[in-house]
Parts: structure tokens; sequence; C-alpha cells
């Protein structure tokens, strides 16, 4: 699966995220909990220089725990701080301030010292398309300032969103990479509907991601869809899944369609229980 998608917007937003950071304190990045590699820029690291950073793992509902604090011990660091979240509900938003005081400790201390009680630390917000950056942005504001939807690049432009904490953020379009050299990767992306399900035939996704479920969360898999057993073959589990929820169209053929848009579905809502597709 070969996905050449690096649209000119992104290129754009690349440069301007690199204009933009001495603009601001720190940076926070949202990624997916469940796909945490993935749903990584590659070049955030070099992207973001040394600016204090604040990694939330959103989605964390839908992770598996254990997973999720595992990939938090593997990604902190000494300037970057790692939180798992829920910008939806909220869970996890209220950590977000006093390890941004942590982080930023030195600066604070320098403006108490100039006599300063008063002041705002500024942090960009970056992200892949549909990690829930406009959830975020909203639920640290209490209000829908950010447009939020569930198909990917909502966010066009660059705007300032003021908080009643003390920070005042930058929220950019979604940043994705030139070309996905790595097929796992596309895959994950796609499954959790961080790229357009357009890119690829979703049939076929939903294919892949019963083979996946079918190798790493089998009893999950069974369980949803009241199987038995599983086949080793794929296409005979989805065959399966299909008739158990009358996905059944002329002569008892399958209607594969439905059953991926289901399929889908049913994963991205969670209802398939916690699953975490990446593991450190």
């Amino acid at each position: 699966m070969a996905i050449n998608w690096f649209p000119g917007h992104m290129a754009k937003t690349r440069r301007e995220i690199k204009e933009n950071l001495k603009l601001v304190d720190a940076v926070i990045e949202i990624r997916d909990a469940r796909i945490v590699k993935s749903s990584a820029n590659p070049d955030i690291e070099e992207i973001c220089g040394g600016k204090p950073r604040i990694i939330l793992l959103n989605k964390s509902d839908l992770s598996e725990k254990k997973v999720t604090n595992d990939w938090i011990k593997e990604l902190t660091k000494e300037n970057i701080k790692v939180l798992s979240v829920n910008c939806v509900s909220g869970e996890g938003i209220k950590n977000i301030k006093p390890v941004l005081d942590e982080l930023l400790k030195e600066k604070h201390e320098r403006y108490k010292n100039k006599g300063l009680v008063k002041f705002t630390d500024r942090v960009m917000v970056v992200g892949i398309p549909n990690v829930g950056k406009s959830s975020f942005i909203n639920k640290m504001a209490k209000n829908n300032i950010a447009k939020t939807g569930d198909r990917p690049g909502v966010t066009k432009s660059k705007q300032w969103i003021k908080t009643k904490i003390g920070i005042e953020l930058m929220d950019t379009p979604g940043v994705l990479w030139p070309k996905f050299e790595d097929e796992v990767v596309g895959l994950n992306l796609a499954f959790t509907g961080a790229i357009k399900d357009e890119i690829m035939d979703i049939e076929t996704l939903a294919l892949r991601l019963i083979e996946r479920l079918q190798n790493d969360y089998p009893e999950q898999l069974k369980e949803r869809y009241k199987l038995t057993e599983l086949d080793e073959n794929p296409l005979l589990n989805m065959e399966n899944i299909g008739r158990k929820r009358g996905a059944v169209i002329a002569r008892g053929e399958i209607d594969y369609n439905r059953v991926a848009i289901m399929l889908m579905d049913e994963f991205r809502g969670g209802k398939l229980g916690n699953i975490s597709l990446e593991r450190p």
C-alpha cells in the first residue's frame, strides 16, 4: 500500500510551525494512544527543536491501559512529559497545567524575580489530522472555538485561543509526512480514521483489521461478533461476522461493504474493547 499524500497546505504548515516556534514557550503534541508511533510525525523532534514538549496520548479510553503506561515510560525525557488523556471527556486534562509549570519552571522563576506575578504561557498545539486537537482546544477553552469533525483536515489555518488557566494556545493545521514508507503505519492511520477512507478500499481495510485483531485480540473479536472460533483466513472470519450481523444479500451472498463499514465504525468507537495496535 504505497500512499503518496502530501497536500500543499501540509508542506506550508511544516514551514509555519518552524517559523512560529519562536512565539511559544512550549509545544503540546497530541497522538492517538492506540497508535502512538504511527500518529507521530517522524520529523517532530527536528521540527520542534529543543522546545519543552508535552505529549498527550489521546483516546486513552480506547487503548489498553498497561500498553499506554509502557508508552509513557518509554517517551518521557527531561524536556518531554507524557500524559494519557481523553480530549472529549476531559479526563487527564487537569494534569497539563502542573506539568507545563514544571517544564517551564526556570522561565517562571525569571519572571518572578523581575516582579511579574501574572503571566501567560504560550503553547503551540500540533498533531496529525483527526487526532483530537480541536476537541482538546475546546476542552481547554471551555468553548467551541476550534472547529471539530470526524473527518481529517478540519483545521485550515493558525489561530490563538485563550484559556482561564494562564495558557494561550496556538492551533495549527494537521501535519503528515510526504509518504507512508511503512505499510503498517499507513494501515494504522487508516484503521483509526486519521487518513480519509477514500484513500484505501474500505473492504480491504476491514479485512486487514480483522487479520490484525485475530492475531492480537482474538477473544475480543470473538466476543463482539459472537463467533465460537476464528478461522486462519480473515476473509472467512469477515464472512462469519457478516452472517452473524445479517449482512446478507441475494442468494446468501455477504454484503462485504456493509460488514466493512460496520466493523470500522465499531472499532473506532471502542465497541471491540480496549485495543492498542502498537507497543513500545
